[in-house]
């Protein structure tokens, strides 16, 4: 009878083991990031007013080159945005935004975007104006 209950006792531990959610996982693959903006910012197609949001990688596993912008709740979709891998020579512990030029009175343009401890990262691709000639 004591061997039953020894069995039972590590199959349950095994169970508990198996159900458990593992968070941390889940904001390293979509590398998701809460970001906040005292001023408006730009990305490809869109000016985000300032205010909070949630930048995420896509769930596509062939394409991880591709960022969606959520309201602050994240409970709507703003945009989705093409990138193209970006480096730097060493990662940083927090956030790391960079912004691009911009004339007098635009917003800011986000030029890349690095999750904390990583050393690649995002960078966004912006259509240049076409020149008249």
């Amino acid at each position: 009878m004591r061997f039953g209950r020894s069995v039972l006792a590590i199959v349950a531990a095994s169970c508990v083991g198996i159900g458990a959610p593992r968070t941390a996982s889940a904001d390293e693959w979509n590398k998701e990031t809460v970001l906040t903006f005292s001023k408006d910012v730009e990305i490809p197609g869109k000016v985000l007013p300032s205010g909070t949001y949630i930048f995420r990688l896509a769930d596509i596993p062939s394409n991880r080159h591709v960022v969606q912008v959520f309201d602050e709740g994240g409970r709507r979709m703003l945009a989705t945005v093409l990138t193209i891998p970006a480096s730097r020579l060493a990662a940083a512990n927090d956030t790391r935004i960079t912004f691009g030029e911009q004339p007098a009175g635009a917003p800011y343009s986000i030029k890349e975007w690095f999750y904390p401890g990583n050393r690649d990262g995002e960078e966004f691709i912006y259509r240049t104006p076409a020149r008249r000639q």
